[in-house]
């Protein structure tokens, strides 16, 4: 399991073929075999009349195949946007480093970006201060190249992408579950609302990846952050109800859309960064190309409103500073406290750090925000092994003493997939990014976070293994806490410390809390240029309480060597 440092000194300067927009899987009866080694293992699961009772079939072999694809191609989709994500340098640009990390006045003397009512609305030579950053980009999409089109189209696009994700189940799959019509559609709205038994990935994986594509289909038609997230709710609701023969679900409801919002603003703002209507030829294709691939409803909202087409004299989204940091290398997995004793594989990840959060101004949702992704080789089919990432909500800038600090509320998105536990939050609350100079070139920088956890899914016993095709996790909720610090010195070595925490209550399965750490120091060289070498320990902890059945308790280690790429603002530095 790999995460990239807290790197903001960066900044101091199986739903087969139809996954694109929804769908919930099918469950599967256990396997009695399966299900008495459970029993025999203290951590009860559901037993095989509870999925018979609710009539689901499996595509099994299929969906196995098409969730390591998925997973495949969500790595390709972002690595894609750090390879587009760039323009025309401007002549005034300066690296984020050299602002950040060594003048200090160029950062500390800037102008807060505030405006009054006067100069909102009586046009004062002011307000033309907040149209870019700092680096002379977009703060705000274009109004005039990015109207605001009626609601009846945004919901005739998220009908349209929930028709074709449904034609492909019913008439190319056949699925048993999308066998619809008066009779299920009227049992849906009549019977109410159950938790459905879906795999751990189809739920936290596959299902806010088609949200992502309803708020995008708002997003890209002139709605702002919040605007947008009601549609993503709407097409939850409409696939819910109409698209299968079983009862709704309350996680798919909560999880879908929130999750959805998430990774849908992400995709968009990675996306923006992407496109350049000024472009023409190849370099457009491309572009629109890698758009398409991120978010489809994006690029279907381009098509239709000819903005795919267009060239402009000018550009026309918001973008911000993007950092990616590409990471490989190959690591050790043992059990319990020992050291490199265990199995090797490798791991690659991905790490994208959007905007920057010592930039003094008015903040707008996902103004900053961090995601991470990691593919690895693991237990059974594990290959997708964590999607972590937060973004700002609202925040401001405020400065204590030689302390540079953004303050505000974050929304959060986790997944781990490994060996030692499944874990999948959704989470809100405060945060500070703070960073901390240290002579001319050395700084510290951290980022504290704690989150209330709505809704969770984690696993219900040892080993953790993903050849299941049942439901092997509790619903809960509870609560989180980050730590991330980075201590840089002079450009050349980063030592890090990465502490994670988190405490599920179950809602539904097996009763009891769940209490899931993870610590990860880490120390890198850089070698030359962007090119770094590091070593890095991670130790897992997995406590669970159990009402009925006991005390259960896991800790793991892995040692990693890591060799790390760095595109610093990448988006602006071709010549």
């Amino acid at each position: 399991m790999t995460d990239s440092s807290n790197d903001i000194s960066r900044f101091t300067g199986e739903r087969p073929k139809a996954w694109l927009f929804s769908c919930k899987h099918v469950g599967q009866q256990i396997p009695p075999g399966e299900a008495a080694t459970v029993q025999e293992s203290g951590s009860p699961e559901l037993t095989r009349t509870d999925h018979m009772a609710h009539g689901r079939r499996s595509q099994s072999n299929l969906k196995g195949s098409t969730m390591k694809t998925l997973c495949i191609l969500v790595i390709a989709l972002l690595c894609s946007a750090s390879v587009h994500a760039q323009h025309l340098k401007k002549p005034d640009r300066q690296p984020i480093s050299r602002l950040l990390i060594g003048e200090r006045p160029q950062l500390y003397s800037m102008d807060s970006g505030a405006l009054s009512y006067l100069d909102l609305h009586l046009g004062r030579d002011s307000l033309k201060d907040t149209l870019t950053n700092k680096y002379g980009d977009l703060r705000h999409d274009k109004l005039e190249f990015n109207k605001k089109y009626p609601l009846w189209t945004v919901a005739a696009k998220i009908t349209a992408a929930n028709l074709f994700t449904f034609a492909i189940d019913r008439y190319l799959l056949n699925y048993e579950f999308s066998r619809v019509g008066f009779n299920s559609w009227k049992h849906n709205i009549e019977t109410g609302w159950e938790w459905d038994v879906d795999r751990f990935g189809m739920n936290f994986i596959v299902h806010p990846y088609s949200g992502s594509a309803f708020f995008n289909a708002a997003r890209s038609s002139g709605y702002n952050f919040w605007e947008s997230a009601p549609f993503a709710v709407f097409g939850s609701l409409q696939w819910e109800y109409f698209a299968e023969n079983t009862l709704p679900a309350y996680n798919d409801i909560i999880n879908t859309p929130i999750d959805g919002i998430f990774l849908g603003e992400v995709t968009y703002r990675i996306g923006s960064n992407i496109l350049e209507d000024q472009s023409t030829g190849w370099e457009r294709f491309g572009r629109e190309f890698a758009v398409f691939l991120l978010s489809p409803t994006r690029a279907f909202s381009r098509f239709t409103q000819g903005k795919m087409f267009r060239v402009t004299s000018e550009e026309v989204y918001q973008t911000e500073p993007l950092n990616v940091t590409l990471s490989a290398g190959a690591r050790v997995i043992n059990d319990e406290l020992s050291f490199l004793s265990g199995r090797k594989n490798v791991w690659f990840d991905v790490t994208l750090d959007y905007g920057n959060p010592f930039e003094v101004r008015t903040r707008k949702p996902f103004d900053y925000y961090r995601f991470r992704l990691a593919l690895t080789k693991g237990a059974g089919r594990k290959i997708l092994d964590n999607v972590t990432g937060y973004g700002l909500l609202f925040g401001k800038n405020v400065q204590i003493g030689g302390i540079a600090t953004l303050m505000g509320g974050f929304q959060h998105f986790n997944y781990f997939d490994n060996e030692t536990f499944e874990l999948a939050t959704m989470a809100f609350g405060p945060g500070i990014v703070s960073m901390l100079p240290i002579e001319s070139s050395s700084n510290l920088n951290t980022t504290f976070t704690f989150g209330i956890v709505p809704l969770a899914g984690n696993s219900t016993r040892f080993p953790v293994t993903d050849t299941t095709q049942y439901k092997d996790y509790n619903f809960g909720g509870g609560a989180e806490a980050k730590l991330e610090a980075t201590l840089n010195l002079g450009g050349w070595v980063k030592i890090t410390f990465i502490g994670y925490y988190f405490w599920i209550r179950t809602y539904v399965g097996t009763a009891g809390d769940h209490y899931i750490g993870l610590i990860k120091p880490r120390v890198e060289l850089r070698l030359f240029s962007n090119l770094s070498l590091g070593f890095e320990h991670q130790v897992y902890y997995s406590d669970r309480y159990t009402r009925d059945f006991g005390e259960f308790h896991k800790v793991r280690t892995e040692q990693k060597v890591i060799l790390s790429l760095y595109f610093e603002d990448f988006k602006h530095q071709r010549k």
